[in-house]
């Protein structure tokens, strides 16, 4: 329930898909309401400082920042969980040829840090986060990728039923059974690690941060207005998205704090 009410939620409370409305509605009702004058002006600058400032960046710096970069060359970790949301499963499928989204460093750094640590687990997290057809599952694909990019079949463990990052904490605990003093590695975009890490640990599991998918360059260059109109637009919605996730995590308990940090 909880899943489908938050795809129905970000329907509607995009920040785009709001701003859009608005300016249709002031747009529309405008020669018989002389305030749709003022909604459409609105919408139409809140437009504007998506797509021209640096709004998107600066909501994202915090989120990225929150926990430290980390190096590869670190103690053995007993396993590495990659959290799903880097894989076009219907493009793989009407393709027949493996698609990664922006997020792909998700899937490429965990085949590095499971070639890199050998003796480590490499598990990956992820169900189908689609509403209507959830027939192809990510962990299907990340199989697919993983295999061909050499990782042995010995080493590798999936979790296909997950929907959210609720769910991949949930069911990746039971699947990979931590023991007591093991180190397990965390893999995940480090705007989406804050929630990943609460949740896990209001789980009961304690992993180790391992931040990947940067979309800030971390200087002053993020306070710059973007060149990529395109990209600002979708900056902004990432973290919305991952803002608003966060106090819905806190409100419904999936999390202890509402900033979870190292």
């Amino acid at each position: 329930m909880f899943f489908v009410a938050s795809k129905i939620f970000w329907l509607l409370a995009s920040p785009l898909h709001v701003l859009l409305i608005l300016l249709l509605a002031g747009l529309i009702a405008g020669p018989r309401w002389r305030a749709a004058r003022a909604l459409a002006l609105t919408a139409a600058v809140g437009l504007a400082l998506i797509v021209f400032s640096p709004a998107g960046a600066l909501l994202i710096r915090p989120l990225e920042d929150r926990f430290p970069q980390q190096s590869e060359h670190m103690a053995p970790p007993n396993g590495i969980i990659v959290l799903g949301g880097a894989v076009d499963e219907q493009v793989t499928r009407a393709r027949d040829q493996v698609t990664l989204t922006e997020a792909a460093t998700r899937m490429t750094e965990g085949a590095a840090l499971a070639r890199l640590y050998p003796q480590a687990l490499l598990v990956f997290s992820g169900g189908s986060g689609a509403l209507l057809d959830s027939s192809v599952k990510e962990a299907e694909v990340a199989r697919r990728l993983w295999r061909e990019l050499g990782v042995a079949e010995s080493r590798m463990r999936f979790e296909d039923r997950s929907r959210n990052t609720y769910e991949n904490a949930l069911f990746t605990k039971a699947l990979a059974n931590p023991k007591k003093g093991e180190t397990w590695l965390l893999v995940t975009s480090a705007y989406h690690m804050p929630r990943a890490i609460g949740v896990f640990r209001a789980l009961g599991m304690e992993p180790q941060a391992f931040p990947v998918d940067y979309r800030t360059l971390g200087d002053a260059r993020d306070f710059r207005p973007p060149g990529d109109s395109a990209r600002a637009i979708l900056d902004f919605e990432v973290a919305a998205r991952e803002w608003i996730g966060l106090l819905a995590y806190r409100l419904s308990g999936k999390t202890k704090v509402m900033f979870p940090g190292p």
